[in-house]
């Protein structure tokens, strides 16, 4: 068994991934806005992952915007067949480098077309439908209309599976009497723990639910206690807070990112690393 395998595995739409996958966000420039800092270094991460085993990437066209899908293609195309390539779409970059919402149906089809061209695919396996109310997190309102049009592109061929993110526990019961949703992927890591109950709820329905920033993202934690108990363990933070998570529950899919081999093989390393009880009560109370 690899590495990665020790991580187990669960089913993403009709394909079964390992659990712990990788996120290409951080493979564009800084502020995920323009080309890579070191375009090779970027081409052999994505080569790196999917040879250590990864068979679940997530990405976006909006990000560069159009950087990473570039990256994946020409480091992946021609695909394995077992890899199963998530992106997302409702949102697009202002010249600025701004985060805007994007949620028409013309701007939904021209992003589904972006993400098909750019990562020479015929058909995407999940596109997960961001939801932009709000920029601080998730915030309650209908997503009917945005995800009627999504539904719409996956009857004609276009998408095989739908998912959602940065949604409510309202959102997905209501995209559920919609469409069939096979993931959630919204932030959620040992200390932002808000979606406990939303996470319970996808385990009972066998759905995948896949956190965003398990450190923080663009403003990471600063845990003391998780920075002692990494170093009693001989492993990095990241390590212990990847490691909470695929104990948290068995249907979390992990997509840590990074744009360094070195941090990449790290990351994978997580699947590896055995939290005792004690120390799994401990980190449970880091978030209170």
């Amino acid at each position: 068994m690899t590495s990665i395998e020790k991580s187990g595995t669960f089913a993403l739409g009709t394909r079964s991934v390992n659990r712990l996958g990788y996120g290409a966000m951080q493979l564009a420039g800084p502020g995920v806005f323009g080309p890579p800092k070191d375009r090779e270094a970027a081409l052999a991460v994505l080569r790196e992952a999917v040879a250590a085993g990864v068979n679940h990437i997530d990405t976006s066209d909006f990000y560069g915007p159009h950087v990473t899908n570039r990256l994946i293609r020409e480091a992946l195309h021609p695909y394995r067949d077992d890899l199963t390539i998530v992106t997302k779409i409702g949102a697009r970059r202002g010249e600025d480098a701004s985060w805007l919402p994007a949620f028409s149906a013309d701007e939904l089809t021209q992003a589904v077309h972006d993400n098909l061209r750019n990562l020479q695919l015929d058909v995407l396996d999940v596109v997960n439908l961001r939801i932009m109310f709000s920029a601080h997190g998730p915030a309650e309102g209908s997503i009917e209309a945005p995800l009627t049009a999504l539904a719409e592109l996956q009857r004609q061929g276009l998408v095989r599976h739908i998912g959602l993110s940065n949604v409510t526990a309202a959102q997905v019961a209501e995209a559920q009497r919609i469409a069939s949703i096979v993931c959630v992927q919204n932030m959620y890591n040992i200390v932002n723990r808000s979606d406990d109950a939303l996470i319970d709820t996808l385990a009972e329905q066998g759905m995948a639910y896949v956190p965003f920033f398990p450190l923080g993202g663009f403003t990471p934690l600063q845990s003391s206690g998780l920075q002692a108990v990494a170093d009693r363990l001989g492993a990095t933070p990241m390590q212990v807070a990847l490691a909470w998570l695929l104990k948290r529950s068995p249907n979390i899919l992990l997509i840590p990112g990074t744009s360094s081999v070195a941090h990449l093989q790290q990351n994978l390393a997580a699947a590896e690393l055995v939290l005792p009880d004690d120390v799994l009560a401990e980190l449970n109370l880091l978030a209170e």
